[in-house]
């Protein structure tokens, strides 16, 4: 096993990544940028950590497009893109180009992101004592959750072969120095990638507080923590942090709104909101309104538009319905109509399906019976209670829930589900089939050559 050391140089950027296109001639690994300011005192590195969250308000992170990501990949004709540009339709068609720009991008300030990460842990001794908790914390929370979103789309799912031989992407925990290094780093197994997350997050857990504005907070860093171990199968582990982030998230006051409807377009966090991205004028990166939402709204020319086959999943009566408008020729979701609206990233509901899941699949009623967190749900959007579960009604309520959230490819994916061919429905992609990964984006294999490529590029 390669030792993990960075080939990185340092990132210093602690608002805004300037991306460009690199010539084939000086073709550089994504985060070869030239060392900024040095970390050498409590201001720079708090400012640095304000950068680290900056990039991951970026759209091509979880400024939007991880979240339509997921939903192109795993649209199984329930939704259909229209718009110009080329990048989602290739991922929605499952013929993604290694120069698809939207993936180049989504790795590059990735990976930059770590990079800012690593370097904030290396100076962490440098900050006021009282706040390094709190500024680790936040640090492990990010660099956690940008590997998480990297190995769900650039490999093959968890459950999927074996997790040790199974490449993952490149792990680089320490930080990057002026250009001693090369850049050349290998693709770690799945497995490595998997442990480094969950460490990651049970430290963030432990050490940050229970508010702490819109940052990382102990009960996000537990909420991410239960998506990490569901997507793993780890039932039980899934179960535990879910319920320790509602317990958190009770405590303090957070609750479903009263109002399906008002869970979402929100300026500021709702009472319902776990995490979120910080939308507004000034900060108006919201990728999913730009797509999903049309132009008397401030969106595109509504890109994504919503079939049928979707809105025949829901049961008549179900509150989730009036979300749905006919716009632009075409019907929409609501979720993102409004301008200058939060990323929703985690809400309460998904732990409340969470624990149900996992509760049901090992036979506990750990915080709540299964039953009991479906109906809270159900009982929210107008719906009759049950008298029974199954995990066929849980998963049901999860997916017309969470619907058009960034969620649909990765429960594919982790329950060993199939994607419906957007224009061949007689064709479909199981949870394995490398068309459902992204490929390793031509210029780092260019610039790496320890990369090695996804099958089937």
């Amino acid at each position: 096993m390669p030792l993990k050391v960075s080939h990185l140089p340092f990132v210093f950027l602690f608002s805004f990544f300037t991306l460009s296109c690199d010539s084939n001639l000086d073709i550089k690994p994504s985060q070869e940028i030239d060392e900024g300011t040095a970390l050498d005192n409590d201001g720079n590195i708090k400012s640095v950590l304000i950068g680290a969250y900056a990039n991951l308000r970026k759209s091509e992170l979880w400024g939007g497009r991880l979240l339509l990501y997921s939903e192109m990949l795993g649209a199984n004709n329930e939704i259909r893109w229209t718009g110009t540009f080329s990048q989602p339709r290739e991922m929605l068609n499952k013929s993604i180009l290694t120069n698809n720009t939207f993936v180049t991008d989504t790795w590059t300030v990735a990976y930059s992101t770590i990079n800012i990460t690593n370097n904030i842990l290396d100076a962490i001794s440098k900050v006021n004592e009282a706040d390094q908790d709190k500024v680790k914390g936040e640090a492990l929370f990010i660099r956690a959750i940008v590997y998480y979103e990297l190995v769900k789309l650039f490999c093959q799912p968890y459950i999927a072969g074996n997790t040790e031989v199974n490449p993952g992407v490149p792990l680089i925990l320490t930080p990057s120095r002026g250009g001693k290094n090369n850049g050349i780093v290998e693709r770690y197994p799945i497995e490595e990638i998997y442990k480094q997350i969950i460490e990651d997050l049970s430290i963030a857990e432990q050490i940050l507080p229970d508010t702490n504005g819109v940052y990382a907070s102990s009960f996000a860093a537990s909420a991410i923590l239960s998506r990490v171990f569901l997507q793993m199968g780890d039932y039980a582990s899934a179960r535990d942090a879910a319920n320790r982030s509602l317990n958190v998230a009770l405590s303090i006051g957070k609750s479903l709104m009263t109002n399906y409807a008002d869970a979402f377009n929100n300026e500021s966090d709702s009472q319902e909101d776990i995490y979120t991205i910080q939308v507004n004028s000034q900060d108006s990166e919201n990728a999913m309104q730009l797509f999903y939402s049309t132009p008397e709204y401030g969106g595109r020319d509504g890109d994504v538009s919503i079939l049928n086959a979707h809105l025949e999943l829901y049961e008549t009566g179900d509150d989730r319905l009036l979300l749905f408008q006919e716009r632009a020729g075409a019907l929409r979701t609501n979720k993102w109509r409004d301008p200058n609206r939060n990323v929703k990233i985690i809400r309460l509901a998904e732990l409340y399906l969470t624990r149900a899941e996992a509760n049901f699949r090992e036979g506990t009623s750990l915080g709540a019976t299964p039953l009991e967190d479906l109906n809270r749900i159900r009982r929210r959007v107008s719906l009759p209670e049950k008298s029974s579960v199954n995990l066929e009604n849980i998963l049901m309520e999860r997916k017309l829930e969470l619907a058009h959230e960034g969620h649909i490819l990765h429960d594919i994916k982790r329950t060993k589900g199939f994607v419906t061919d957007n224009n061949d429905p007689a064709l479909k992609y199981t949870f394995d089939d490398p068309k459902l990964v992204f490929p390793i984006p031509e210029r780092e294999i260019l610039a790496n050559s320890k990369l090695i490529q996804n099958p089937g590029y």
